[in-house]
């Protein structure tokens, strides 16, 4: 048996399977978000820790015998966080996370000095860890100089199964300290941030193995003894291994908390000034490109709080056939956005408002919005030198089939809608603990999953589609400045 185990911002998953990758069984825990002050997203890695112990416990309730049959496990994790440790493994100060914009000023700072963008292939986002420790420095010197060690979040949690201070290559490229194209830390990026390679973790691929399982938790979880912790990857190189999008021309979308036009490379293909991510995949020699929006679901699930109905019962009162949009445009930049923008302080908006804009009118509008967003990635992506044909859809989003059409429409080509299965990061971290426990050959484990049924792009709103992403794109720079 393998597990997979992947933090998210909202939970934990951990997922067994088998040799064959048939999922045998997963348990969940939940997680919570501190928002101390605008712009601000923390957590405490003690909550990682209690949530992986519940939902490990939760599986071996059900799953005991096939749970103590493990021998690999993956890692997955939300990306960019700011795990600081001190000598002796202690945490400083609660993580800042991936979508915390406190940083922004720190982050131009840095994007404004040629060796980073050279060095990365990336701009320095605000959610970048980098800039993060500049932050740091500069507003909590004494925890700054306690740090022995800054870990993303995944490799915490690797720390706490392992005792080792490991990391891996997708998950690193995302920190603006990683020559992504030589697959190293950058000396001379650490430096420039008052950091030293010493203050890094090793780096492995996530194929590789990278550390074993402590043995009084071996105990605790009834394993055996000399249990593999895989490399893993960050979560959307795992999700990538867990749909087998790791070949050139192989894409997705994931409609999570955030949004992501994934595209996989069989070279390294930079083009920062379009703000593309240009990282490094799970398997070795391989990259990735990706465009990311900071409010996917969390923009329905914002919708939501503020109307009081399920996010489900507002997407099923738009029905499964697609409509024209109303002429109500929603920006979906409630924590501000990446791509295209790299923009951390712009906010979203309702634009076109009128008294017949009711409830359904506004989740069209959100649904869109959140839409509209990934057509922009799509652009930037096309910009960068990748072409896609055709994407498969992940993540909580996809459930809806309306959602999944207004995508197909806005991005003009077919939406594929995997076999009934889980095939996220989880799933993609077990896969990787299987390959650094036994040895499998990558390619032959990271395969796409069967197609349950592919959403058309509908050709007669398509014109009406293209209007809409007219009036969406013109309003990002008419409310810049306000």
């Amino acid at each position: 048996m393998y597990l997979g185990l992947d933090l998210g911002t909202s939970g934990v998953k951990a997922m067994l399977i088998d040799g064959d990758q048939k999922v045998i069984g997963v348990g969940h825990a939940a997680l919570d978000v501190s928002r101390p002050h605008s712009g601000w997203s923390e957590q405490d890695p003690a909550h990682w820790v209690r949530a992986t112990k519940e939902a490990v416990a939760n599986l071996k309730v059900k799953f005991g015998k096939e749970l103590a049959a493990v021998r690999g496990i993956g890692l997955s994790g939300h990306m960019h966080g700011a795990t600081l440790v001190g000598e002796n493994g202690d945490v400083l100060r609660p993580c800042i996370l991936w979508n915390d914009t406190r940083s922004h000023v720190e982050a131009a700072e840095l994007d404004a000095d040629p060796a980073f963008r050279a060095i990365t292939g990336n701009i320095v986002f605000p959610g970048f860890t980098a800039p993060k420790l500049v932050w740091v420095a500069r507003y909590e010197p004494d925890v700054f100089a306690k740090i022995a060690k800054v870990l993303l979040p995944k490799d915490y949690l690797r720390f706490w199964l392992t005792g080792e201070y490991l990391s891996e290559m997708s998950d690193s490229a995302g920190t603006s300290w990683l020559d992504t194209g030589k697959r190293q830390w950058s000396s001379e990026l650490l430096e420039k941030t008052n950091l030293t390679d010493k203050q890094m973790p090793a780096l492995v691929e996530g194929t590789e193995a990278a550390g074993g399982l402590r043995a009084d938790l071996a105990a605790e979880w009834g394993m055996a003894p000399g249990v593999v912790v895989a490399g893993g990857a960050g979560d959307n190189a795992a999700s990538a291994c867990g749909m087998g999008t790791v070949a050139e021309g192989q894409a997705f979308v994931s409609l999570g908390t955030s949004g992501v036009l994934f595209a996989a490379n069989g070279s390294y293909l930079p083009k920062p000034e379009s703000a593309v991510h240009a990282f490094c995949h799970a398997l070795p020699k391989t990259w990735h490109q990706m465009g990311v929006i900071l409010s996917a679901t969390d923009a329905l699930n914002w919708h939501s709080h503020v109307t009081g109905k399920s996010a489900a019962e507002l997407t099923a009162e738009l029905g499964d056939t697609l409509k024209g949009p109303s002429g109500v445009t929603f920006l979906p930049y409630l924590s501000g956005e990446r791509t295209p923008h790299n923009d951390a302080k712009i906010r979203g908006a309702f634009i076109g408002l009128g008294h017949d804009s009711d409830r359904a009118v506004l989740t069209q509008a959100v649904v869109e919005g959140v839409t509209f967003a990934i057509r922009d990635s799509l652009e930037a992506l096309k910009s960068a030198g990748t072409q896609i044909d055709r994407v498969t859809a992940i993540g909580g989003g996809s459930r809806s089939r309306y959602w999944l059409a207004s995508i197909a429409t806005a991005l003009g080509m077919p939406v594929d809608i995997p076999a009934d299965g889980d095939f996220g990061a989880a799933f993609g971290a077990a896969r990787l603990g299987l390959i650094a426990a036994t040895g499998a050959d990558p390619l032959s484990v990271c395969t796409a999953p069967e197609t349950a049924e592919t959403i058309e792009p509908v050709s007669a709103l398509s014109g009406a589609y293209e209007q809409a992403y007219g009036r969406y794109r013109a309003l990002y720079p008419a409310i810049k400045n306000i």
